[in-house]
């Protein structure tokens, strides 16, 4: 800026801490008293270290951006500028510059270092070491992930060195890597996390790490590194003389601050590490402050994230808020942080908060009482002066508290060490006695403590494992030292209610997220300002951001405010349809809809609307649940989802699965002969399911017909594995054969199974029966489940597995065998009548007002007087159930729904096949897919060159006034979808959706845009939208496809379309079929920032491209 007011405030450091300093300075100075600077030395943009674990699944540093490269393009130049890949070098307090590793030098008025840590490393180690890691950004993941990859490496063994927070982050990551077979946790204390939780809650998360099949080392303590003749890491060297055998070991034992800027600048350092600085966060240097892990405040650094931003909080106020038009503000002072932690480690959920080892240090105090010494206030300091306005009137202030009592130490310490808290809580417990409130559930892996203050008043701190749900409220509670209104047994025992998570009895300043120190106030306002959606709370308030653990309960508090604020919070199907499915549903019934077109002309938003991939199954879906026509037939075929389009389970290679219906798991020799004999002529893949039964790999559309008729010849039928519908009811053997079974499970499982296959509902339906309480058909985690009693069946709902497991509900007791079809009509009917789209039973029933009891009210006791019509209407529907597949063998005509090409009786493999434990299977995926526009100006000649060419007739797209149609062509090498949309014509695109280089877009939904209109087709694996005139995807600009026109001359179809050889070397199925040894490639690839569009089946020619364009080559 060229005001001489602006001053330059140089950020030293873009991590987590740096670019949130940068935000609350962007954001607090109003009046751009500012210019800000910075250099990260990595070459990403900042991003979320907390959630360095979840690299390892996507692989993308995108996705970890605290703001998106959109964000950095926004901002004004002349007040923010950053460079990536960046070192600063030196720092010249005198003359206020810094100079860079490029030569860069920048002169400042105030410097602000966020240098961060580096990862302790003890004296034997040498990151020099083939195999030997730490754990702290990007860069290492990189390495780690690349060494893991090497041939010599897989089905090795790993180390983990620590088992605090990091360490078992580290552990999860390492356990989660393919080539490593097994893990070991080495840490000096006898159970993790020795920092955040006492023994008893140490050893419920070591019974968790140990279940998962990791290794727990301890107390136990490395001593050396052991090598082979290669010089490559094969083990460490262990204090009690052995040798723990690993070819990765990565060191998590701790941090050391980054101060090396600092001490060549001759800026005061503590004894063990970090940058001094006041309670202001001034350092011994004139106008240099530091923040984060490189500060060390009295004593103390902090190696969590949420005392950092606490920094970058108070910095930029003092900065921007102490001197204002409206008065003086007295600058903000470091206080004791809150270093209460919340994460998911391991799989297991663990908090602690507040004085969480109060216990411990007050039995040593009364057993030893230690010396202490008052803290002195802080010197004064020079604070950023914007002018002279000294003789404003002062309108706010801060209350500055008394800091409490510490133990007097001569070493500077590490703050997140259990025996060093301090605070309002630590105070709190050494004026008197406390007492704690254990609880601790070995057999659900729960563990709770809470410390109180002797009388019961107040809460000081605790710790949890397993359940967490409570700590938003626990640390509000600590925080604000608020007297208890329950008795200190109802934080352990409840209070018998169902949990709130609207927080609506939380004050405004309780933190939500503790990472970035939000507020349930900031959030409030933040939906009052008129930000509705979820995301974009997260965006602009950064809630959500670090560890995520928050987002459970922000979800219910947005949730919560967005009512309460006036803002409609709908659960409308899409912006076709402005109402909830089961409102959709009753208006289907009540009127007797029978197709799409009708239902959109009554109930749509828009009478002439095509739909989209989301409204379009919902529709397909209540149509089946009601009039159950077949899924094929023209008015519904368009509605499906290419599972239930093709009546089979597509799988990442185009193929699909055949699963045969197995009622209750029981089948003859006979059928067992048949499914293999089936399986070996179609070169299937099989494998048994967790459902009891035989699922069949590998099949290629054509072959569905053939390959169905075959099994129903056999007996078989359609097991719905595809459809949202009933997949099984499992059982046990029973009475049958088991001693103690008390109930015919296999029988009545069987009846179950029979009675509902087949009927479509709002998400999938599995069942389970058992014969005795021993419940080996697990049916208290289904949908529908019964154990038998000596009086009859138990009766479980609303149970699931899958990601979010349930435990179902006890729904009714000792029900006699004649009862249960009834009690179960009328359950799955009326579930089917008002569950929301893509809703399990288990979370239909938890937003069900009232829950279980409401339920046991409608069904039970009949309290709408309805239960008569659910039974009739499940009997209707069961009546009306004929087999799937057997109409499609039946009819020639849908079977030629099923050919590859219209045009061709070739086919064409899609992803090369490897053999793996005696069977094929189609080739990895690349972890990472790079970036792939593809436009016309990558075809060597211009469409003007280009030739209209017979391609199909009319009459194979089987065209429709119900519905929009499609089917794939074959033109050379490439594959070109071709669809009809009735009233719009007709429309064509390249086969293969480049996100995941899948021949499938004939098969995807057709759909219009409701904001511009636009025609689309979405693709049916991860729904990537592909405008059907431009090829333009709508909800993911890393991707774009060719589309070509289309006309119709009589009964031909003809395409607008280049020379073969000019397409092929585009979009040919050789260049772009996935194999082995090019995923590998592009996942290797990747690092280096090297964009990899698509492989050539030849190396092009010395100096010429294979593809007439440069940046098509592999």
């Amino acid at each position: 800026m060229s005001e001489p007011s602006c001053k330059t405030v140089f950020v030293v450091g873009l991590g987590m801490v740096g670019i949130a300093f940068i935000e609350k300075l962007l954001n607090l100075d109003k009046n751009s008293n500012y210019r800000i600077v910075t250099c990260g030395e990595e070459i990403h943009l900042a991003y979320n270290r907390v959630a360095l674990t979840e690299y390892f699944q996507h692989r993308s540093v995108e996705k970890l951006y605290l703001n998106s490269a959109e964000w950095y393009a926004q901002q004004d130049p002349d007040r923010f500028t950053f460079y990536t890949g960046e070192t600063v070098l030196s720092l010249d307090t005198d003359a206020h510059i810094v100079t860079t590793d490029k030569g860069r030098t920048v002169p400042y008025d105030y410097c602000v270092l966020a240098t961060g840590s580096d990862a302790t490393l003890p004296t034997y180690a040498d990151l020099a070491v083939p195999g030997v890691f730490v754990y702290r950004n990007i860069s290492d993941m990189n390495k780690l992930l690349a060494y893991a990859e090497r041939d010599s490496v897989a089905g090795s063994t790993a180390a983990v060195l620590g088992g605090g927070l990091l360490g078992l982050e580290a552990a999860k990551a390492v356990y989660d890597l393919e080539p490593v077979t097994h893990v070991t946790i080495v840490h000096r204390q006898p159970y993790p996390l020795s920092r955040q939780l006492d023994a008893h809650g140490g050893e419920i998360v070591l019974r968790r790490i140990t279940a998962m099949g990791v290794t727990f080392l301890g107390p136990a303590t490395p001593t050396g590194l052991c090598t082979d003749a290669a010089g490559a890491l094969c083990g460490l060297a262990m204090d009690d003389g052995s040798t723990l055998p690993c070819s990765i070991a990565i060191f998590a034992i701790g941090i050391t601050p980054r101060d090396d800027l600092a001490r060549r600048a001759r800026i005061v350092c503590g004894a063990r590490g970090g940058v001094v600085v006041d309670d202001h966060l001034k350092t011994s240097a004139a106008d240099v402050f530091a923040i984060g892990e490189c500060a060390s405040w009295r004593d103390n650094t902090y190696g969590l994230i949420a005392p950092g931003i606490e920094m970058a909080d108070i910095l930029a106020f003092n900065f921007t808020q102490t001197r204002t038009e409206v008065g003086e503000f007295r600058p903000r002072r470091m206080n004791n942080p809150d270093l209460s932690t919340k994460l998911k480690l391991m799989g297991v959920d663990v908090a602690s908060f507040g004085d969480f080892f109060a216990e411990n240090r007050t039995s040593k105090a009364i057993a030893n009482p230690a010396s202490t010494r008052t803290s002195t206030s802080a010197a004064s300091v020079s604070l950023p002066d914007k002018g002279s306005k000294g003789n404003l009137k002062a309108v706010w202030e801060v209350t500055s508290v008394p800091s409490a009592t510490i133990p007097a130490s001569t070493k500077p310490r590490d703050a997140s060490a259990p025996k060093k808290r301090h605070g309002h809580a630590a105070a709190a417990a050494e004026e008197g006695a406390i007492e704690t409130l254990t609880y601790r559930d070995p057999f659900a892996g729960v563990y709770k403590k809470y410390i109180f203050s002797a009388d019961g008043r107040y809460l000081l701190g605790g710790m949890m494992v397993g359940d967490t749900s409570d700590y938003i409220k626990l640390v509000a509670l600590v925080k604000k030292k608020k007297a208890l209104e329950v008795p200190p047994s109802q934080f352990i025992l409840g209070a018998g209610k169902a949990q709130d998570d609207s927080g609506e009895d939380l004050d405004d300043d309780t933190q939500i997220c503790s990472c970035h120190n939000v507020t349930k106030g900031q959030i409030v306002q933040c939906i009052r300002d008129g930000v509705d959606d979820l995301a974009g709370v997260k965006a602009q308030t950064k809630a959500g951001a670090g560890c995520g653990g928050c987002v459970p309960f922000m979800t219910g508090l947005f949730k919560a405010e967005m009512k309460k604020a006036g803002h409609a919070v709908t659960n409308n199907i899409c912006a076709h349809f402005a109402m909830s499915r089961a409102d959709l549903f009753n208006v289907v019934m009540i009127k007797k809809l029978k197709t799409f077109s009708e239902i959109m002309g009554t109930a749509g938003v828009r009478k002439d609307a095509l739909g989209c991939e989301l409204c379009k199954p919902v529709v397909g879906s209540i149509l089946s649940s009601l009039w159950n026509e077949h899924v094929m037939s023209p008015a519904h075929h368009q509605l499906q989802d290419t599972n239930d389009r093709f009546m089979a389970n597509i799988q990442r290679n185009g193929t699909f699965s055949v699963v045969p219906r197995v009622a209750a798991g029981e089948i003859t020799p006979d059928k067992l002969i048949v499914l293999g004999q089936v399986a070996k002529k179609y070169g299937l893949y099989t494998k048994i399911t967790g459902a009891q039964r035989v699922d069949l790999f590998g099949a290629q559309k054509a072959d569905l017909p053939s390959i169905w008729k075959e099994l129903i010849d056999a007996g078989f039928e359609s097991g719905h594995a595809y459809g949202k519908a009933l997949r099984t009811v499992k059982s046990c053997v029973g009475t049958s054969w088991c001693r103690y079974g008390v109930g015919d499970s296999v029988g009545l499982a069987v009846q179950l199974e029979e009675r509902y296959k087949g009927i479509r509902s709002p998400h999938k339906l599995k069942g389970g029966v058992s014969g005795c309480v021993r419940e080996c058909a697990e049916a208290q985690g289904k949908d529908f489940g019964l154990i038998a009693t000596d009086k009859g069946w138990n009766i479980f709902v609303c149970g699931n597995g899958g990601v979010t497991p349930r435990h179902a509900v006890l729904f009714a007791s000792d029900v006699p065998p004649s009862k249960v079809v009834q009690i179960l009509d009328r359950f799955l009917m009326y579930y089917i009548r008002t569950a929301d789209k893509l809703t399990r039973t288990s979370r239909w029933l938890e937003q069900m007002d009232g829950g279980v009891d409401r339920l046991r009210k409608v069904l039970l006791d009949d309290e709408l007087g309805i239960c008569e019509d659910l039974e009739r209407e499940m009997h209707a529907l069961v009546g009306t159930y004929y087999d799937e597949w057997r109409a499609v063998v039946a009819d020639p005509a849908r079977q030629k729904q099923f050919r590859q090409f219209i045009n061709s009786e070739e086919r064409r493999p899609q992803i090369e096949t490897i053999a793996e434990r005696g069977q094929l299977r189609p080739a990895n995926w690349a972890k990472d897919t790079p970036s792939v526009l593809l436009r016309e100006s990558d075809i060597k000649s211009p469409k003007s060159q280009w030739t209209w060419r017979k391609m199909a007739q009319v009459v194979d797209l089987m065209p429709t006034e119900a519905g929009t149609t499609s089917a794939a062509v074959k033109y050379g090498d490439s594959q070109i979808a071709i669809f009809h949309v009735p009233r719009r014509g007709y429309f064509a695109t390249q086969q293969m959706c480049p996100h995941r280089r899948a021949f499938v877009l004939e098969h995807g939904i057709v759909g219009d845009d409701p904001k511009s209109g636009a025609l689309y087709v979405s693709c049916p694996m991860h729904k990537r939208n592909f405008t059907l005139r431009s090829g333009d995807c709508l909800n993911d600009d890393a991707y774009s496809i060719l589309a070509f026109d289309v006309r119709a001359e009589g009964e031909d179809l003809f395409l607008l379309l280049p020379e073969i050889d000019e397409l092929d070397a585009v979009i040919g199925t050789s260049k772009w079929m996935v194999r082995q040894a090019t995923a590998e490639l592009i996942d290797k690839g990747s690092e280096g920032g090297v964009e990899i569009v698509g492989p050539t089946e030849e190396a092009s020619c010395a100096g010429e491209s294979a593809c007439g364009d440069k940046k098509l080559d592999w």
